[in-house]
């Protein structure tokens, strides 16, 4: 791997000598989790964190394109799965693509998410809708169709990390705690959308009262306290942490280690619904543009999901830390 000599090395230390596009977050102690949503988010508990710089925004395309063509990296979305590790698939299915949202043309049952998800073969972060699109235009949108390891590699790249859970979620609240929403107590104060969220019923419809259908440029929304953009809503960001169904309680939480309650990637991060096919998950947060009130409320710093470690999709981007000493 080849590390980026020009990007920021330094520690987190010191607010007053940003590296380029980070932000500074003081760390601190925090009430992570919430016990008033989805079972996954709770039980809520304090958590410390150190001081460290995080990206302003979502990677966008302009800065994963300079790393591909810096480095030659080929996306897990630009290679055909290996029949070996997805034993039972179907022949057909082995090739290159990733998941893409497609909105059915009418009401469907929302517990059923292949109604709206499909595997598009030639989907990738240059063809983010499949073979024939482009990126042309979107270079200021987040990337998406990246894997876990597309995320760790570009970090690598950048002389920087991917957050854990904790750091993200306590980036993600600015220096607020007990607001329903990052920016308060309301969805769309005053009528003013504060993230890329999805408005109607979804899966079917999408009334785009925000503006836009899918991704939108990063900063078109208002920062947070922290000068973040984009932390909430838009698209989904890999963490570090391996998936847990529960938080592990006020149990001490390092800030800086990637954490699973019992113990490594062998625990409940494996998908218990494929039992012969034990890919590890890793934790998602802040919601996408298909977070709705009528499905996924996850527009929230508390929120999380999980997600398979081989698995790129096109509403899953990341950002990346730098630490103290």
């Amino acid at each position: 791997m080849t590390v980026n000599a020009l990007a920021p090395q330094r520690k987190a230390s010191r607010a007053d000598d940003p590296p380029i596009g980070m932000a500074f977050v003081p760390g601190g102690t925090f009430r992570m989790g919430s016990d008033h949503h989805y079972v996954e988010e709770a039980p809520s508990h304090r958590v410390t964190v150190d001081p460290f710089w995080i990206d302003e925004t979502p990677v966008s395309n302009r800065q994963f394109r300079a790393f591909v063509e810096a480095t030659g990296h080929v996306t897990l979305a630009e290679v055909a799965p290996d029949p070996k590790d997805y034993p039972g698939a179907l022949p057909h299915m082995l090739r290159a693509g990733s998941l893409m949202f497609e909105p059915p043309s009418h009401p469907v049952d929302t517990r059923d998410w292949s109604q709206w998800w499909t595997f598009k073969f030639g989907a990738t972060w240059r063809k983010p809708y499949g073979s024939g699109s482009s990126i042309k235009g979107l270079d200021d949108h987040p990337v998406v169709h990246v894997a876990y390891r597309d995320a760790e590699a570009y970090a690598a790249w950048a002389g920087k990390e991917l957050p854990t859970e904790a750091e993200w979620e306590f980036a993600a609240w600015g220096g607020r705690e007990s607001c329903e929403f990052a920016w308060g107590d309301e969805l769309t104060p005053g009528g003013r959308h504060m993230a890329n969220t999805w408005q109607g019923n979804f899966p079917n419809e999408n009334l785009k009262e925000d503006g836009w259908a899918r991704t939108s440029p990063v900063r078109s929304y208002p920062a947070n306290d922290y000068g973040l953009f984009d932390m909430i809503g838009n698209v989904w960001e890999w963490t570090a942490d391996f998936w847990s169904t529960r938080h592990p309680g006020d149990a001490p939480k390092a800030c800086c280690v990637p954490q699973n309650p019992r113990g490594g990637p062998e625990a409940d991060s494996f998908d218990p619904r494929q039992p012969t096919i034990r890919i590890p998950r890793k934790v998602l947060k802040g919601g996408s543009h298909l977070c709705a009130p009528s499905y996924c409320r996850r527009y929230r710093p508390a929120a999380r999901h999980a997600e398979p470690i081989d698995t790129s999709t096109s509403h899953v981007g990341f950002r990346c830390v730098v630490r103290g000493a």
